[in-house]
């Protein structure tokens, strides 16, 4: 059955990634991260909250998905494990949402290591706990996002530092189409070109949740975008498959 595939992938995966220094990694990176935009904040405002730490969620995970997503389909082909895969009873649509939901899992795991973080802002302060959930589901939203691309990118190349560069440089794209700068540059395009780049951005959709707002539009956004870009990449290892 084809959940039963799915889980297969998924269990192999999620126990790769904690048999390797790279899961580790990732993870010590992210929470340095995270935690220096919060002590950053301390220090500048002299107040405890998660702001800054969401403000620059983009930043954190732009610095730390394209090490996860790299080594998905590229390391398969690299260790030339990738026949071997498909020679599996496993769907191909199994073996590419087994791996992403592996990764993403790792990437949620992550998220909620930050929660020494929420306590210390619940003991200084008196924060909004209903806006920091909600701030906590628009990143791991927006983490699977950046995975979705870099499985398609790490599924177009045997190369895992190509198909890093290729992540990073697309997800980047996205991030920064919803900022001022990139709007600003627009001026002279009718406004629905403007909304239209706008509304392409990681950010523009993630702000909105960060602050409390649960529009079904945002959070339908990320899951379609998912979805797109993972479809993408089982139609891309099928057209190697077929060469």
């Amino acid at each position: 059955p084809s959940m039963n595939g799915m889980l297969a992938v998924y269990r192999k995966e999620i126990a790769t990634y904690f048999r390797s220094p790279i899961a580790y990694f990732v993870v010590a990176v992210f929470l340095v991260g995270a935690g220096y935009f919060f002590m950053y904040n301390i220090f500048l405002t002299g107040t405890a909250t998660m702001a800054e730490t969401f403000q620059n969620m983009g930043v954190l995970l732009l610095s730390v998905i394209p090490m996860v997503s790299m080594r998905l389909f590229s390391a398969e082909y690299g260790a030339r494990t990738m026949e071997l895969l498909m020679t599996l009873p496993v769907k191909l649509t199994d073996a590419v949402l087994g791996k992403f939901l592996a990764a993403w899992v790792l990437c949620g795991a992550a998220l909620l290591l930050t929660f020494p973080i929420w306590i210390t802002v619940n003991y200084l302060g008196d924060p909004d706990n209903g806006v920091i959930v909600a701030a906590y589901l628009g990143s791991w939203l927006m983490a699977g996002s950046f995975l979705a691309i870099g499985s398609c990118m790490s599924a177009m190349t045997r190369n895992s530092v190509i198909a890093f560069i290729l992540t990073v440089a697309i997800c980047f794209v996205f991030v920064a189409s919803g900022s001022e700068i990139v709007l600003n540059a627009f001026n002279w395009a009718p406004q629905v070109l403007v909304d239209a780049v706008a509304a392409l951005s990681f950010l523009t959709h993630f702000d909105a949740i960060s602050k409390g707002v649960l529009d079904v539009r945002d959070i339908l956004f990320f899951l379609v975008f998912m979805a797109s870009w993972l479809f993408a990449s089982a139609i891309v290892i099928e057209i190697k498959k077929a060469n």
